[in-house]
């Protein structure tokens, strides 16, 4: 039985999802906030910046002066996204 691992999971242009390459943190947050919601986002990573009036623009000032926080934002990311090319449903 073959299957995949999220850090082996490849996007449309082949490159590995794990390695965030050319994606920028507008797209990451922009695709998460389409995928779940501020609300869910706000639920499962507990930011402020999700919870109190969410905007893009504010959040991104957030998450780009502070290192955690963008962190837990690109793992999000990556295991959402490699579910979705893996055919799998969102965790």
């Amino acid at each position: 039985m073959s299957f995949l691992r999220a850090a082996d999971a490849r996007d449309e242009s082949g490159h590995l999802i794990s390695e965030l390459h050319g994606v920028t943190l507008a797209a990451i947050l922009e695709y998460l906030v389409a995928a779940y919601g501020w609300p869910e986002l706000d639920e499962r990573l507990r930011m402020n910046c999700f919870a109190d009036n969410p905007s893009i623009k504010s959040s991104l000032t957030f998450l780009r002066r502070t290192p955690w926080a963008r962190a837990k934002v690109e793992a999000l990311y990556i295991k959402a996204r490699s579910a979705e090319v893996q055919g799998r449903p969102r965790p």
